[in-house]
């Protein structure tokens, strides 16, 4: 029976909270459930969001050079994945790739950088470039995700114009010491919580397909749910060789759609963004996915490439929504996404030398 999905629908929006068996409910669901479940979501969705899709941006200040063992990570101590590995960017190239971000429909830009934490001289550093980006564009908002912060580093950040803070609990606590052992998961959720104290929007999500079972994708959400957490990053595992977790493929596009749908039902008011790993998992649900989830990553993540970001504003109008903040024709859902619909001609199979597609 999917009845029960619309009465679970019904109950959240009443101003019941989900349950954990709720939660599992959905996770759980059938193959054959999995439209009801998808519509339930989409309830709330709708009821909190509209038919709205944030675009956020990131700029990856500094890539690889990290210190820690996080073992899902392409930039940790000892990776031998094959990534761009650089030192802090220039301030005019980070503005420069902010604005290509703001250029393309994005709202906010999140300035990452890996490491532990930042030093003093590195929240200088993201207050200058902060200060430079607000003055050319005021109306942008600015999460920055440094790693583990310092007391009064939040508090400087915020007076620099941070709005945000990410820093992702990224899996439940009983599973945290499996895949990390150079910090603790209470040094994570210290951070989001002197963030919050410092008056900056809590960002903090998920890693799905760590080998997490289901009732820790439960516990993670309700943790996160907990925390207060503003917007949440729900983060698909993508298996770098040459890190501890490459070749781990746990996740199908339905189990990631389900996940999408716990953290809705879990957190039905708050920002849920697809993020990395979406093209790679969902595959052909990303478009049911954004029926479900509010906010999606324009383009190319930390250290993979993503779908081109005009397939990204396709993507969202295909599907009924319009990009927060954007004007009536950049939105419009039926405007043609190139100049030309000539179809592609076919040079390759019958006829030809080629192969086929096939």
């Amino acid at each position: 029976m999917t009845r029960r999905f619309d009465d679970l629908a019904d109950a959240v929006l009443a101003g019941t909270p989900a349950t954990t068996d709720d939660a599992l409910d959905v996770l759980r669901a059938t193959d054959e459930e999995l439209l009801a479940v998808v519509a339930a979501a989409a309830r709330l969705r709708r009821k909190h969001f509209g038919n709205t899709v944030k675009v956020n941006y990131l700029v990856n200040l500094k890539s690889g050079l990290c210190p820690e063992d996080c073992h899902y990570c392409s930039q940790r101590l000892g990776s031998q994945a094959d990534i761009l590995k650089y030192t802090w960017l220039k301030p005019d190239e980070a503005i420069e790739q902010a604005a290509a971000g703001l250029r393309g429909g994005a709202s906010r830009i999140c300035m990452v950088s890996s490491g532990r934490g930042p030093t003093d001289r590195d929240v200088d550093r993201v207050a200058g470039m902060v200060g430079a980006l607000k003055q050319e564009h005021p109306d942008v908002e600015v999460c920055a995700c440094l790693g583990l912060l310092k007391d009064g580093q939040a508090e400087r950040l915020r007076a620099a114009g941070v709005d945000a803070y990410n820093h992702n609990l990224n899996t439940a606590e009983s599973h945290h010491d499996k895949i990390v052992t150079s910090h603790t998961y209470a040094d994570r959720v210290d951070t989001v919580t002197k963030a919050k104290d410092a008056g900056l929007s809590p960002c903090s999500g998920l890693i799905a397909g760590l080998g997490e079972s289901d009732e820790q994708v439960a516990e993670a959400l309700f943790a996160l749910r907990d925390l207060g957490s503003d917007s949440i990053p729900v983060n698909f595992l993508m298996p770098f060789d040459g890190t501890p977790l490459e070749g781990t493929w746990d996740l199908t596009p339905g189990r990631c759609l389900r996940i999408l749908a716990m953290a809705r039902i879990v957190c039905p008011d708050k920002e849920i963004r697809i993020a990395g790993g979406r093209e790679m998992h969902l595959r052909s649900l990303q478009g049911l996915a954004l029926h479900v989830a509010n906010s999606i990553f324009l383009g190319d993540y930390l250290t993979s490439e993503g779908q081109a970001a005009e397939a990204d504003l396709e993507l969202i109008r295909d599907n009924g929504f319009v990009v927060l903040g954007a004007d009536d024709g950049a939105a419009d859902p039926g405007r043609p996404a190139a100049a030309t619909h000539d179809p592609a001609k076919r040079r390759r199979g019958a006829g030809t030398d080629l192969p086929a597609n096939a």
